[in-house]
């Protein structure tokens, strides 16, 4: 058996990007390597009880809550990992996994959730609002981090990636193809519900890119639609400042999977206005039977059918999402739960460790 060492960006809840390593750890049993991790988030997850490695950065007080203020750190404390023991390195990459340092008889297979989207496709989004030094300052960290990335992507022997959408960002950016993988959805955990309510739902961390702020303004002027917001993060400030005349309105928070199981069923649609480079949440929706009504560029061009298990709406505006929802009312009779659900199937955890090991093994044997 080779050895096999797993490298993530940091472990500090669990998201999509943590579901991948919870369902590779079910075939590779290997210590995971990453920048920072939150045991307390961890709890009660498949990582809980693993062997986690964290790099210099946890020793800062702090650091897990507020590590992305130690951005321009990321590099080097990735680069700090000392995995010679190793004949396999598998890093899970959004950020800086992929710039771990291996060596020349080393097999590097990158799964890579996107290249940085903070210095290459969204910079604008993320640091727009940004005046003064503090512009300055950002500006200089993101030159010097395209550079690194840059070279970092150089020492990956193989990259695998979660959909057609994200590979074209990779051969623009790295000038590298990269095998499509669709990632684990756990569908099964999903089940249509016959007691649906008059409320849609959305669910996701509040960042920019994700325009949570965007639906909240526009069920802010359809007060006669309830809206559920599940998730945290940054922009709660913004999310709850916009929401707080609203009452049809409600913020629930994070929540548990246990919790959000219950709640998608019921819903009539599920809200979906990012730019996204997969999105589970929204093939969780279509795994219960939900429609989505979702932002028709990126990887929701791969996952959801229109009028059949979903909507799109062309831009990212109030009107453009108000006109979708209400054409999706006038069609909603039209969209057969079972048909969505199948349809959501099709991005099984099952599939995806199939065609994972399909692919790891012809790298190894190709090597």
């Amino acid at each position: 058996m080779q050895k096999i060492a797993l490298i993530h960006d940091w472990l500090v809840g669990i998201g999509g990007g943590e579901k991948v390593l919870e369902s590779l750890l079910k075939i590779y049993k290997a210590p995971i390597y990453t920048l920072v991790k939150d045991e307390k988030k961890l709890k009660n997850s498949l990582l809980e009880n693993q062997i986690i490695t964290p790099s210099f950065l946890q020793k800062i007080p702090f650091s897990t809550k507020f590590y992305r203020y130690f951005l321009p750190l990321f590099p080097k404390a990735i680069e700090s990992f000392n995995l010679h023991e190793y004949q396999i390195i598998l890093s899970l990459s959004h950020a800086v996994a992929k710039g771990v340092k291996v060596h020349p008889n080393q097999i590097h297979v990158c799964y890579c959730f996107t290249p940085m989207r903070y210095i290459w496709d969204f910079y604008h989004l993320y640091f727009n609002d940004l005046k003064g030094m503090k512009k300055v300052l950002v500006e200089k960290t993101c030159q010097y981090l395209r550079k690194w990335d840059l070279d970092a992507a150089k020492s990956v022997t193989h990259f695998a990636t979660l959909s057609h959408y994200v590979a074209q960002r990779i051969r623009r950016i790295y000038k590298r193809e990269a095998k499509v993988i669709y990632p684990p959805v756990n569908t099964h955990l999903f089940q249509i519900s016959t007691k649906k309510k008059e409320y849609y739902v959305t669910c996701s961390r509040f960042v920019p890119y994700k325009k949570i702020d965007l639906i909240a303004k526009t069920f802010s002027k359809m007060p006669e639609k309830k809206l559920l917001i599940i998730g945290d993060g940054p922009e709660m400030g913004k999310i709850k400042e916009i929401s707080c005349r609203a009452k049809n309105i409600e913020i629930l928070g994070s929540q548990s999977d246990s919790v959000i199981q219950d709640l998608l069923p019921q819903a009539k649609a599920f809200i979906f206005a990012a730019e996204e480079e997969f999105g589970i949440i929204c093939v969780e929706a279509q795994a219960a039977g939900v429609p989505a009504i979702a932002y028709g560029k990126g990887a929701c061009l791969e996952t959801i059918i229109p009028e059949k298990t979903g909507l799109f709406f062309q831009e990212q505006t109030e009107e453009s999402l108000l006109k979708a929802i209400q054409t999706f009312e006038r069609k909603q009779d039209q969209f057969i739960p079972e048909q969505i659900k199948a349809h959501a199937e099709t991005f099984s955890e099952e599939k995806f460790l199939n065609e994972f090991q399909t692919f790891f093994s012809q790298v190894i044997e190709n090597k």
